[in-house]
Parts: C-alpha cells; sequence; structure tokens
C-alpha cells in the first residue's frame, strides 16, 4: 500500500505481460537497442562507429541507472538526452557516438511502434481465445431453442449457439481489422529533424543510397520490412488513430455481448460463473450480480472514450510536428493497450464458464410459444377447412385476452381458447403436436455448425501468436 496515486488499470485489471511492455524500463531498453542499432548500421556503412563501440552498446542494454537520468533530466529538461548521457556513462567507449546523426523521435517514435506493434500481437492472442470460446460455446447449443428478441421483446425463436455466433462475427471482424493494422504497420527510421534526412546527406557524403540501407537495416532489426514513405519529425499520428479505433472496436464488441448476458441473467436464462464464495451484495446476500460482464461494459465505455484522443491528436499536427501530442500519447496509448487488455481477459472468464440454465430457457419457449405458432395453427386449420380470414380474427382477439390476463397475473391457456373454436378443426392435443420448438428456429443450427467450421482455422494461429511475442 502506497501515499500515492495507482492507476487501477495496473493494480486491478492489466496482465503482466501488458504491464511490462509499458513499463519505463522496457521502454528505455527499447531506446537503447534502437541507439545499438543504428550505430551498427553506421558502422557497417562506414562511418567512424567501430565494432568496439557497438559491442560495448550491446553489453549495456538491460543496466540501466535511472537514478542518474532523473538527475540529468533535472538539469537538462529533457528526457530523451538525459537517457543518452545515463548511456554513455554505462558505455564510455560509445559515449560520443550514441544518437549520431539522430533526433529524439528516431528513439521515442521508433519505440512507440515497437511497443504498440507488440502489444496488438499480445492482443489478438488474448481476442482469439474469447473467439475460440464462443465456438466451442455455440456448437454445444447450436440447436438448442431460445425466445428471440426484437426491440428487447418476445419475438421469433432462435438458438443459443446462434445468439453466440452473433457476439463471434462480431469479434472475427475486429480480428480482421486488428490483422490489418498490424500488417501495415511501417517504421519511421532514422529521418531527421523535419524529416528530410539532411543529417545522413552530410554524414554519408550525400550517398543517398547508404541512408536508404541504413534505414532498411534499423527496420529489419525490429522486424519492419518498410519505412513510411515520407513524414514529418515524428511518424504520422493517424498510426495511434487506427490503432486506438482498432481497440475501441474490441471494446464496443465486448459492451455488446456482456450487454446481453447482462440482459439473459436478469431473466435467469444464461449466467457468467460465480465462485463459491463469491459474494453478489454486501447486504443482499441472495443475489448473483453479473459483475465481471458490468466490469466488461464499464472498462469498454472508458475505451471507447479513450480512442477519440487519437484522432484529435492527429488532426492537430502542425505542419512538421509539434509537442501538444506528446503528454496525451504518454497516457491515451498505453491506458487504451491496458484497458483493451482487462477487457479481453475478462471476456475470455465469462466465455468460458458461461452456464445456461436450460430448465429456464425451455420455460421460457414453452410461455411464448403458443403465441410464436399461431401463423403455423393458422395455415393447419386452412388445410382443414377453415377460412384463412376469419382464423386470423379469432387468433388475434384470443391472443390479446390471452395476454391481457398474462399482464393481470391471471392464468392462461390460448391454446385451449383456440382449441374452443370449431372452425380450427382441431382438439388442444392436436394443436400441441404444432408446438415443437425445433419447427421454429429456421436454419439456426446449421448457421452455427457452417460458420464455426468457417472461423475455426483463424483460431490456429494462436499457438504461433504466443509464440511470437515469447510469452
Amino acid at each position: 500500500m502506497t501515499n500515492q496515486y495507482e492507476s487501477p488499470l495496473s493494480s486491478r485489471y492489466a496482465s503482466e505481460y501488458m504491464l511490462n511492455l509499458f513499463s519505463q524500463r522496457k521502454r528505455i531498453e527499447t531506446w537503447r537497442k534502437l541507439w545499438v542499432s543504428l550505430a551498427k548500421a553506421e558502422h557497417a556503412l562506414g562511418l567512424p562507429v567501430t565494432q568496439e563501440q557497438v559491442d560495448q552498446l550491446e553489453a549495456h542494454i538491460t543496466d540501466i541507472d535511472f537514478a542518474c537520468a532523473a538527475a540529468r533530466e533535472k538539469e537538462v529538461r529533457h528526457d530523451v538526452m538525459a537517457h543518452v548521457y545515463a548511456y554513455g556513462k554505462a558505455a564510455p567507449k560509445a559515449a560520443g557516438i550514441i544518437h549520431l546523426g539522430a533526433t529524439s523521435c528516431y528513439v521515442t517514435d521508433n519505440a512507440d511502434i515497437v511497443l504498440y506493434r507488440d502489444g496488438l500481437k499480445y492482443l489478438r492472442g488474448e481476442l482469439m481465445k474469447v473467439i475460440a470460446n464462443l465456438a466451442d460455446f455455440a456448437e454445444k447449443y447450436q440447436a438448442m431453442p431460445t425466445l428471440g428478441y426484437t426491440h428487447y421483446q418476445p419475438a421469433q425463436l432462435v438458438t443459443v449457439g446462434k445468439r453466440a455466433t452473433l457476439w463471434m462475427q462480431d469479434f472475427v471482424s475486429d480480428l480482421e481489422e486488428l490483422d490489418y493494422v498490424i500488417s501495415s504497420m511501417k517504421f519511421l527510421g532514422c529521418r531527421g529533424t523535419t524529416g528530410t534526412e539532411a543529417s545522413f546527406l552530410e554524414l554519408f557524403d550525400g550517398d543517398t543510397a547508404k541512408i536508404d540501407e541504413m534505414n532498411r537495416m534499423i527496420s529489419a532489426d525490429f522486424g519492419f520490412t518498410s519505412c513510411f514513405d515520407v513524414c514529418g519529425q515524428t511518424y504520422p499520428r493517424k498510426l495511434d488513430s487506427r490503432i486506438l479505433n482498432c481497440l475501441s472496436s474490441i471494446a464496443q464488441s465486448s459492451y455488446r455481448m456482456a450487454g446481453d448476458i447482462r440482459l439473459l441473467q436478469h431473466d435467469r436464462q444464461v449466467e457468467e460463473p460465480f465462485e463459491k464464495n463469491q459474494i453478489g451484495s454486501s447486504a443482499m446476500a441472495y443475489k448473483r450480480n453479473p459483475m465481471r460482464s458490468e466490469r466488461i461494459c464499464s472498462l469498454a465505455r472508458y475505451l471507447m472514450a479513450d480512442a477519440m484522443n487519437a484522432p484529435m491528436t492527429a488532426s492537430t499536427q502542425w505542419l512538421e510536428r509539434t509537442l501538444d501530442d506528446s503528454a496525451n500519447r504518454r497516457i491515451s496509448m498505453p491506458e487504451g493497450f491496458l484497458c483493451a487488455d482487462a477487457i479481453l481477459r475478462l471476456a475470455q472468464n465469462v466465455t468460458d464458464g458461461l452456464h445456461v440454465n436450460e430448465k429456464i430457457v425451455e420455460k421460457t419457449v414453452r410461455e411464448y410459444l403458443p403465441f410464436i405458432a399461431t401463423e403455423n395453427l393458422m395455415m393447419e386449420g386452412v388445410k382443414r377447412g377453415g377460412d384463412r380470414q376469419q382464423l386470423h380474427e379469432i387468433i388475434r382477439g384470443c391472443s390479446m385476452d390471452a395476454t391481457a390476463k398474462m399482464k393481470a397475473g391471471e392464468s392462461w391457456d390460448l391454446l385451449a381458447d383456440l382449441a374452443e373454436h370449431g372452425e380450427f378443426g382441431m382438439t388442444k392435443t392436436e394443436m400441441e403436436a404444432v408446438l415443437d420448438p425445433m419447427r421454429y428456429t429456421g436454419r439456426c443450427a446449421e448457421q452455427v455448425s457452417r460458420y464455426v467450421e468457417k472461423v475455426r482455422p483463424l483460431l490456429s494461429g494462436i499457438a504461433r501468436t504466443q509464440a511470437e511475442i515469447n510469452i
């Protein structure tokens, strides 16, 4: 326990991986790796950087003296130059060539791109786990009839599994967007103070091929195949906007699913996991609140709002750059990742243990099925010689009467009322034979099996994604 504010994203919600990824240590180690990569390329391309200097820089990537850097920053009011100074103290033979030809954004922006890329890859694996859970759930309940709702009012039957595919399809859409963002990410490279590469024209005596090769070498060191074609001092902030928009999409899908689960839990049809000793309410001991789904919705609202920071920043980049993006990005980008991580961790938990109260679902279906089956009853009555318009009017009148009794808390029996009308030519028993719920779910089971079969190949990438980020 400390006497200083601590973000709930770090103390309660996000994973160790994501907390480590956006830690100050990881950021500065990435800066140092960038300085090593720059020195290696400059040495290889003939600039006055020795192999001994490169080796010394490489040997001191992790032994960061944060106290030294903090003290230096107090003096010079510049975080990058403070860490150049601290790195030079650790690798004195290389102190004179650290950051040669570069500007601060070489390390700050390229490091951010690396961290964001790795964060997106991690979230990809987390997202696929949610999709995999939903695929299993949908398959298990693909044919189980349940009451469908439009406007949150009883509608035609669907199946429990079919409803899960609606959630699943949203997440698959997010996966497709995430894959596009990852595959289209580019590196900034080392481009100089306003993106002109003028400093390297000077260093390489106008040899532009060497400048291009230097940027290719540095990009390759960090797993990128290309740099942005043009840039100012920073990489285009449209990338941030694209990333946070993708995270917002995940939040939207998660909120939609969690919101549906909350509604269904209210009706006792579906329940999120509830531990044996879990307390639902401090005062009402009987309660089983959907607290995980509520937390998903709460965090999702935050993430959707947080995502608005990036387009506002991207739209206000004056000319070659302005520093008013810095403070905002330091908060909004890492918190966007940590929040998406927290949401997906919760979504995994909920979808892995989602419980269907089958008897309640069946009872709800039975209660509303007589209304749903009235069109089929009318068609059967016509087959038996009845007048369609006359039967329609009888059904309307009996349905309104049954609904009124239902709202008054009285008992009702729609089929018995209809059977009293000889125009149908059916007994109540004969009418009940029409009430097989499976006759009213259409192609739900088929739709589920076809969709899950289509999605399964995507899920084979879970192990690959985890291997890529060395979890």
